[in-house]
């Protein structure tokens, strides 16, 4: 965890120091217009299993997919975790929000899902959107759609709204959004577009085991080829790992076992806004560098250096001055929300005493 929140190991104590004696935390997991591929993830966590979210760390009071509870039952239980625990429970919200037509293309139990999100979103502790669909309306709201999807943050407002985009997220940074929770009191800090900087503040280009062949100009140029086979660069054949801001080279998925590109597949992008429109046809690479982060203006890179933004060798000094940039800030960031609440009593100095597992003895 400590890892996966860009933290010196040294927190790791502090960490499971918090989760031992934490509470756990209601949960309800609304699910709308969705492939089903988040709740997918969350069952094959690791590190810890899913068995120990459940079990030790989360208490998954409603969950369309995974609940005993069916029909009439099942929503009692939404609506006693939202009596019990008024401001005191996460709500995960997967799947896109369709609002056209007074939303009648997503109805649960009679109700629209629209009214249903409202509901439960804006009394909530705070808001996790999982997967790109919940994150601004995925594949329902590409060109096309008829449904008028949204993602959730579109619709809610209130209570915090993180985002953890992907097609599906990657199911360990949503464990490690509740675990920097539980250890610091606050929640982590985001960009722009309300994703976690531990997550998503570095371009997967810059952390692709790759991108030794990028530098060197060996790219694959057909399927198969020996590039191919010798695992060079797959930008020429659509990766858009350039553009898309990730951990996916470093946390993995599949028990961290591997990812898209070190399997051969160039990344489709599927962590930024509108990806379906904005990042196809996926096996075509960008004809032009993507615009600057929100974050970053023109007098931080220079005027001169974005007149000659098209070369490569600008594109690149730019890539690498915005990264130091999100670095600098995400770390300061961290370090800032690392500190307890003014109220709270204050936690002892990460140190390096054992302290095992998940917290155990529950």
């Amino acid at each position: 965890m400590a890892a996966a929140l860009a933290l010196p190991a040294t927190y790791g104590p502090r960490i499971a120091r918090a989760v031992a004696r934490a509470p756990r935390i209601p949960v309800i997991w609304l699910e709308g217009q969705d492939c089903a591929g988040n709740t997918e993830a969350f069952l094959r966590a690791s590190h810890p299993t899913v068995g120990d979210l459940v079990l030790e760390i989360l208490s998954v009071d409603y969950h369309e997919t995974l609940m005993a509870a069916a029909g009439a039952a099942a929503e009692r239980s939404r609506i006693e975790t939202m009596d019990r625990f008024p401001n005191g429970y996460i709500a995960v919200v997967e799947g896109s929000i369709p609002i056209a037509d007074g939303g009648i293309y997503c109805v649960v139990g009679g109700r629209t899902f629209r009214e249903i999100a409202i509901e439960v979103c804006s009394g909530a502790l705070a808001v996790i959107a999982v997967g790109s669909c919940a994150f601004d309306g995925g594949l329902p709201a590409a060109i096309g759609g008829t449904t008028g999807a949204v993602g959730i943050g579109q619709l809610v407002h209130g209570p915090p709204i993180i985002n953890l985009p992907g097609c599906p997220m990657n199911v360990q940074n949503l464990t490690a959004t509740i675990v920097h929770y539980l250890t610091f009191g606050v929640w982590p800090a985001l960009d722009g577009r309300g994703r976690p900087l531990f997550a998503y503040g570095q371009l997967i280009h810059d952390q692709c085991e790759r991108r030794a062949h990028f530098e060197h100009g060996e790219f694959v140029q057909t399927w198969g080829d020996e590039g191919h086979r010798k695992g060079w660069c797959l930008y020429k054949m659509g990766c858009k790992g350039p553009a898309t801001f990730a951990n996916c080279p470093t946390v993995r998925f599949n028990d961290r076992t591997s990812w898209p590109v070190k399997v051969g597949h160039g990344c489709i992008g599927c962590t930024m806004p509108g990806f379906w429109d904005q990042m196809s046809p996926f096996y075509r690479h960008l004809p032009a560098p993507p615009p600057f982060p929100t974050d970053v203006t023109v007098d931080d890179i220079g005027i001169g250096l974005v007149g000659i933004v098209g070369g490569l060798a600008a594109a690149h000094a730019v890539g690498s001055y915005v990264r130091r940039r999100r670095l600098d800030r995400a770390a300061a960031a961290t370090a800032a929300s690392s500190e307890p609440p003014a109220t709270a009593p204050a936690e002892p100095e990460p140190d390096s005493d054992a302290v095992g597992g998940n917290g155990g003895g529950r």
